[in-house]
């Protein structure tokens, strides 16, 4: 079964999504969370850490790897999510609902995929 691409969100090439509210919340797509296998642990970000687009930010563990979390976007956190902290199962099983990692309060975008054009590069089906 192909991973899904939510066509309401923006994407990195890292594997972030992003949403285009304000602030924007941030997430990992479900084609990495599928990559990435079980989740055991997500370090993120802390409020008012300031990022830089495709700059790490903080990592996702699994059972089978550690991969970095790269900010797709410049700005200011302003929301941490505590369920991916307290239950890292939920990147798993609803990463684009609430596995949602950090909301940020955007300065400026980075080179950021439409849903399509990230799922023709990763073999993604839209949603």
């Amino acid at each position: 079964m192909m991973s899904k691409v939510l066509s309401t969100l923006r994407y990195s090439a890292e594997h972030e999504w992003i949403d285009g509210n304000t602030p924007a919340k941030i997430g990992i797509s479900q084609i990495a969370a599928d990559a990435l296998g079980d989740v055991v642990y997500v370090d993120m970000p802390e409020v008012g850490a300031e990022l830089t687009a495709g700059e790490a930010c903080g990592e996702v563990e699994s059972t089978k790897s550690v991969s970095e979390i790269f900010s797709p976007i410049t700005g200011t956190v302003v929301e941490v999510n505590q369920e991916p902290i307290d239950n890292p199962a939920i990147l798993n099983e609803d990463p684009y609902g609430a596995g949602w990692l950090f909301t940020v309060e955007v300065t400026e975008e980075g080179p950021l995929l439409s849903a399509e054009d990230y799922a023709s590069a990763n073999g993604g089906e839209i949603a």
